[in-house]
Order: structure tokens, then C-alpha cells, then sequence
């Protein structure tokens, strides 16, 4: 069995800065010269890493998404189904004592991409052990918590059993072996032989497409795999450019330069663009939630009548308007009702008293009973990215106008997510994307999550540590309903608490020719992006 070696991150990064040098030709596969090539226009600067188990950025999803597959994917264009991908079907688990054992049967027509240096080859349960392995190890994927307490197995060359200390269910399961973070499976003999540096720019999988050339800071063109198990493409390729300014691709849109472009996530702008005529534009989830974590242990909102006090002077409606309906709309809970279960609808909220009101008197009020009469002064850093910025800015009116004064200071993205996960906003504003309740819950409010202290910082900038309970009961529960009824208990109890506050979220916007067909209904997309795949087409003018 192929196993993958131990590999840094250090080392990955090590690779990208060589090759900013010049741009690097990663293969040269024939393609038909009567397809046409996507053009798409990339809201960002360069790719990051295109290791799919490192890739986080919505630029590097937007390619792994098209070079690799899973045992199972979210349908194109609609992530609230899930069906087979490299899998002949969505098994059934069974029990092995305490343990829970899933067994997949894999497809027998599913091509390894070839790569600089090795050919294509049939991908077998050696592969999909060997990747899932590297998805749970720390060195070599940045998901790897996800698969504490998994182990996998090589039954036979199309078989491979995943074992579960603990039982979960398959709203739970699934989503962790599908097209998306650590599911996706890299073919394990290109792995050994590129290295993970090599990796980060050239990787090898299953896809409707493959590496072509990389040219840092300008573009990544992908070709069409032939081979491709559910048919050659109907494109050539597909040429991924970045261009972070967002007037630059419109342009180039509306001349024809381009053929997809990531939009801006603004009613107005969508309604302009649709108003032309010569470009579509479409609006289309998963929902990105923004909300509010309170630092519980803050030496000023450790106190529950501020944060109180804080809930009550923002006003959902102005957070809202920042994007317009449809592009935004409000949330009710941390875990959004609308796209997956465990969120709060409004009448629920409202039922359990937890339904954000905007009652600056009462603001005001509560500040007084808790000793700041006067308010008080508060320091936070905010991203220069709009969906960050600008609601930093709509709370530092809000909460001026009850007499705290927020100050807001702008830096680079990078450098707000580095810095707040030093824990220096004792309020912050964090706009997600996660598959479940579990994960929204977990990462921003369970205890262990705690940045900087947690057994496991990641996101939980609140400190908050008083629904640990029931994240972890509904985790070990395998009826759905069950589940779905311990998670809106969660949300209520951490909205009770005022630890979270929901604000909104915002969906995807991208625009196209009208002669862009993506072969799917645009419903949601865990990607970030409308889904390119080997149905996709381009039709003359």
C-alpha cells in the first residue's frame, strides 16, 4: 500500500515562492481544438495552495473543486443532496461493537490524472486509504480533527471500510467523505512521486479536468481529462484569472474578454447587470453567515447586561441593507435554518425569546444598571474586505448611538485572521460557511475551540464553554430529528447567553455570458462558485 510521507506546511509555502519566479507548465494533455475554454475571472490576487486538503480560500476551492473527486459529492449545483461520486453507492453502516463500520464499494472506471513524469492509472482502494490517511494527519492536512477516532482499511482492490469509535450519523458522516475539505481523494502514487511542495501547484486526482499551466499572480488553466469516468468534458479547460478588482472584471465580462466573473455581492449590482442585457447574473447559496462573538470573559462584557446591552442597540435591518434582498438576508441563528438542520427560524427564535430586537432605550437602560452610564470604549481590527468592514462600521454607528464608543481599526485580511486568533477583539465580527450544525457549533462554540487557550483553538473567539454538553450529545446522536432538535437547544442557550449574535447571510454572486451553460440549476454550491464540471458548455454567439 502506498502511504504518504510526513510533509510541512513550511515546505509547501517554500514551493509557491519559488515558483513566483515565472510561470510553470505542469502539463501539456491533448485536447479537441473544436471545444472552447471557460474563461473565469477569480475575485483574488493568486491561488494559495491547490493540496485539497490545505485549500480553504474561495480561489483555491473554486480549482480543486474541478480537479478532484470523492467517495460520495454534493449534487452539482444543489449541496443539500448528497449522491455516489467515485463510490458505486452510500452505503448503510453497521455496528462492530461499540464501533461503527462504513463500507464503500468504489467504481471501476475512475482514472488517476497522468502528471509530469507517470501516467494515468486506474485509482484503487490503496489510493482512497492512502488520501484519507493523509486527511487525518495533522502534517499533511489542515482538516485532520475531522477524523479523530477513524481509522480506514483496504478490504480489497474496490473495497475500503472507514471504522468509527464513536457512532455519529450520516448528516454528519457524510459530508466528512464527500467533494469537499478532506474528502476529496488524491491519487497516491502522483502524490508520492510530486512531493507536497510540488503538490500545492500540480496535483493529481480524478477530475473532469487537470493542471495545465500556472503562471503566479496571473492565472491557472486547467485541461480536460478525457479519461474523465463520467465523460470527456465539453470544454477544453477552463482558465482561472486573478483579478482582485472587481470594475477589471466586469470589463472584461462585458467585452467578452472573460466568460464567468465572481460578482459583487450587492442587489443593486446584480439588478445592473441583469438590466443590460448581455451578461447574466445569478445569486445562489450556500448562505456565508455574518455574526457577532462576545468575548464572555472580557473584563467589561464578561458581564451579561452589557452584552445584553449590545444585542439590543444593533438593528438587523441596517446589516441587511448593507447587500440587499436577495444577495443577503437576516439569520435567526449562529446555524442557518435555511440551509441545513439545527438553525433557528424567526418564529422559532421568537418562541424561545432569543429574536434579535433593536431597542436602543432599553440599550441604554441595561448599560446604566451595569455601571457604564456613560458607555465605555472598546478596540477591535477589522478586514479591508466589505463583508467585514462594513459591518464593523454599521455596529460602530449602532453602538455609538447608545454611548459605546467601538474603535475600528482596518488591516489586510490575512493579517485580521491571524490577529484575532491572537484573541485581540474582545467583539468580532466573523463571516462562515460551514456543512453542518456540528461544525458552526464546535469551532466557534465549544470549549475546546477556545483560540489561543483551547485544548483545540480554532474560531471560538467568545470563550464561551456552556453548551459543550449538548455539542457533544448531539454529535453521539444518530437520529436525525433528535439531532437537529439538540442543536437548535444549543443555539438558543449560546443566543440566551448573548455569546453569539446572528446577523445575516450573504449568498454567492457571479455573472456569465448568456452562451454559459453550467449543466445544473444553480441552488448552492459548498465551493463557493456556480460548479464547473464536464457538462458545462459554451454555445456560439
Amino acid at each position: 500500500m502506498v502511504r504518504f510521507g510526513t510533509r510541512g506546511r513550511l515546505v509547501m509555502l517554500a514551493a509557491a515562492l519559488l515558483l513566483t519566479i515565472q510561470g510553470i507548465a505542469l502539463a501539456t494533455p491533448s485536447v479537441a481544438q473544436d471545444r472552447p475554454t471557460l474563461r473565469f475571472g477569480v475575485n483574488a490576487a493568486d491561488l494559495s495552495t491547490l493540496d485539497p486538503h490545505f485549500a480553504s480560500g474561495t480561489q483555491d476551492r473554486t480549482a480543486v473543486d474541478m480537479i478532484f473527486n470523492a467517495l460520495v459529492r454534493f449534487a452539482p449545483g444543489d449541496a443539500t443532496r448528497i449522491e455516489p461520486d467515485i463510490a458505486t453507492e452510500i452505503p448503510e453502516p453497521v455496528m462492530d461493537g461499540d464501533s461503527q463500520v462504513w463500507t464503500f464499494t468504489l467504481r471501476d472506471d475512475v482514472m488517476c490524472q497522468p502528471w509530469e513524469g507517470g501516467e494515468a492509472y486506474t485509482l484503487t482502494a490503496d489510493d482512497v486509504v492512502a488520501s484519507l490517511e493523509k486527511s487525518a494527519n495533522p502534517d499533511t492536512s489542515a482538516y485532520a480533527g475531522d477524523y479523530a477516532g477513524w481509522s480506514f482499511a483496504k478490504v480489497d482492490d474496490a473495497t475500503v471500510s472507514i471504522t468509527l469509535e464513536s457512532a455519529v450519523s450520516p448528516t454528519l458522516f457524510l459530508p466528512k467523505v464527500a467533494n469537499y475539505n478532506g474528502g476529496f481523494i488524491v491519487c497516491a502514487q502522483a502524490y508520492e512521486a510530486i512531493g507536497a511542495e510540488g503538490f500545492t501547484t500540480a496535483p493529481v486526482g480524478t477530475g473532469p479536468f487537470m493542471v495545465g499551466e500556472y503562471v503566479p499572480q496571473t492565472s491557472l488553466s486547467l485541461v480536460a481529462n478525457d479519461s474523465y469516468f463520467r465523460g470527456a468534458p465539453q470544454l477544453a479547460g477552463v482558465e482561472l484569472r486573478y483579478m482582485p478588482d472587481a470594475a477589471s472584471r466586469e470589463l472584461a465580462l462585458q467585452s467578452g474578454e472573460l466568460d464567468v466573473i465572481h460578482g459583487i455581492g450587492e442587489a443593486q449590482w446584480v439588478d445592473r447587470i441583469n438590466a443590460e442585457g448581455n451578461m447574466v447574473a445569478e445569486v445562489f447559496g450556500p448562505g456565508e453567515v455574518a455574526f457577532l462573538n462576545l468575548n464572555v470573559e472580557h473584563e467589561i462584557l464578561s458581564d451579561p447586561l452589557v452584552r445584553q446591552a449590545i444585542l439590543h442597540a444593533i438593528d438587523l435591518e441596517e446589516h441587511q441593507a448593507l447587500y440587499g434582498s436577495p444577495v443577503a438576508e437576516i439569520v435567526y441563528s449562529i446555524v442557518p435554518a435555511t440551509f441545513m438542520p439545527g438553525g433557528l427560524t424567526q418564529e422559532e427564535a421568537e418562541a424561545a425569546g432569543v429574536l434579535v430586537t433593536y431597542d436602543p432605550d432599553r440599550s441604554r437602560e441595561l448599560l446604566a444598571e451595569a455601571g457604564y452610564p456613560d458607555g465605555f470604549s472598546i478596540s477591535v481590527v477589522t478586514s479591508e474586505m466589505p463583508a467585514y468592514r462594513a459591518n464593523y462600521e454599521v455596529l460602530q454607528a449602532e453602538l455609538a448611538d447608545v454611548g459605546i464608543d467601538l474603535q475600528v481599526e482596518v488591516v489586510d485580511h490575512a493579517t485580521m485572521h491571524a490577529q484575532i486568533r491572537e484573541d485581540v477583539n474582545p467583539i468580532v465580527v466573523y463571516v462562515a460557511n460551514r456543512p453542518n450544525a456540528d461544525l458552526f457549533l464546535t469551532q466557534f462554540f465549544h470549549s475546546n475551540s477556545i483560540v489561543v487557550t483551547g485544548a483545540s483553538p480554532v474560531t471560538n473567539f467568545s470563550h464561551y464553554a456552556a453548551i459543550d454538553g449538548l455539542i457533544e450529545q448531539a454529535r453521539a446522536e444518530t437520529d436525525p430529528d433528535a439531532q437537529a432538535d439538540l442543536w437548535k437547544q444549543a443555539n438558543i442557550q449560546l443566543q440566551t447567553d448573548v455569546a453569539g449574535i446572528p446577523l445575516h447571510y450573504q449568498l454567492q454572486v457571479y455573472a456569465r455570458s448568456p452562451n454559459v451553460n453550467y449543466g445544473h440549476e444553480l441552488v448552492s454550491v459548498l465551493a463557493l462558485y456556480p460548479g464547473i464540471n464536464e457538462t458545462t458548455t459554451i454555445t456560439s454567439s
